[in-house]
């Protein structure tokens, strides 16, 4: 039996969700063989570190995102990236108690704090596993590729990382562009009939899926006049807008409802776990470019309108997206209204947009991954 330990951290729900969709891959095809293991690293090395931290990077998404974005790029190089790197070398002292319990032999990471961990674990000889790093976005980050003489796999989002990584002196044999990990559910066939009458939604119309409120309740006026020009100016469009956990996000967009009388064509939801199915009915997605709805999107084959990506990582996957001609960032200063009936009524730049979806999808990622690293271990 080989133990396989997933770290993951609760920076974004992206890590986690990657980690689980790993994990239910092994459990159900390697369960006679393999024994998982899944762990918030931070919040195992001090449940207090982690409460502090996962709130200011949260507080600072929300409120100051030009601060995260300079976090961000400062913790590539210079003072804040050693400080980074020294803490980490730190914390891998407790971290090593869970990993001398476990003795893992395959050390799965969906987060740069935990490889960097185990990387220095193993060059100081205290472990032996074989290390891969998941990496979730869609553009690499210095802190990714600390101590990767000790890493064993990079799993990489397009070939385009590939090759950056490449550049950065990693060796060629060690990157696998497989997409980043995905939920099964996202492979399932759905009757669509079914979906559109449980959430009050007509056949005739083109359907958008809205991400309006995200884990950060990002309430920006540009969020709201984003709805609002749907209500205003789209009779054949429909919309389920997800407000998150944000109630005043939540009692405007009811208020825009409201007032236009669009209680059939606009959906209201505060959370659900039916995002696989209601990509399936959806025509085209808005959101921040996170690396899991981008995968979740892209898999579904669906065009991506971006809208307030957090400096840093989220504005890297905004440009690359927009490069590929995968999306369409509607910028701060843009005529959100004008840009959004162009895209209406231009039915063939849709679907070439569609058709570019579904070709940089990786929708076996999951599989791919876990294919990978377990051809390597010897399963009983």
């Amino acid at each position: 039996m080989q133990n396989i330990l997933i770290f993951y951290a609760s920076y974004g729900g992206g890590h986690l969700s990657a980690a689980n969709s790993i994990k239910e891959y092994i459990d159900n095809n390697y369960s006679s063989s393999c024994k998982t293991y899944i762990v918030d690293c931070i919040e195992y090395i001090n449940t207090y570190l982690n409460k502090i931290t996962t709130k200011a990077y949260s507080e600072m998404a929300k409120k100051a995102p030009w601060a995260w974005g300079r976090v961000y790029s400062k913790s590539q190089k210079g003072a804040l990236a050693q400080i980074s790197n020294t803490s980490n070398k730190v914390m891998s002292i407790k971290l090593d108690t869970l990993l001398q319990d476990i003795q893992p032999d395959l050390i799965i990471s969906t987060h740069p704090f935990a490889s960097q961990m185990c990387a220095h674990l193993k060059k100081k000889g205290k472990i032996s596993a074989k290390i891969a790093t998941i990496m979730t976005d869609y553009a690499p980050h210095e802190q990714w590729l600390v101590g990767s003489n000790y890493i064993d796999y990079f799993f990489v989002a397009h070939d385009g990382m590939k090759k950056a990584l490449i550049e950065k002196n990693i060796l060629p044999e060690k990157i696998h562009a497989t997409g980043i990990p995905l939920s099964n559910r996202f492979l399932n066939n759905y009757n669509k009939d079914e979906i559109l009458k449980e959430f009050g939604l007509s056949k005739n119309k083109k359907t958008v899926l809205f991400f309006a409120g995200g884990e950060f309740g990002l309430g920006k006026k540009s969020t709201y006049e984003m709805l609002e020009n749907f209500a205003k100016n789209f009779d054949n469009i429909q919309i389920v807008a997800i407000s998150g956990k944000n109630e005043k996000m939540k009692k405007n967009f009811e208020n825009i409802v409201e007032t236009y009388h669009k209680e059939d064509s606009i959906k209201i939801i505060e959370y659900t776990n039916k995002i696989p199915e209601l990509m399936s009915i959806s025509d085209l997605v808005i959101t921040k470019p996170g690396g899991l709805t981008t995968t979740e999107s892209l898999a579904s084959g669906l065009p991506i309108i971006v809208i307030n990506p957090i400096p840093g990582q989220e504005e890297e996957n905004a440009e690359y997206l927009e490069k590929k001609k995968i999306a369409i960032w509607i910028r701060k200063n843009d005529d959100a209204g004008k840009i959004l009936k162009d895209l209406f009524n231009n039915p063939i730049k849709m679907k070439h947009l569609k058709i570019r979806a579904r070709i940089m999808a990786k929708r076996n990622s999951t599989k791919d991954i876990c294919e990978t690293l377990l051809k390597d271990l010897k399963l009983d």
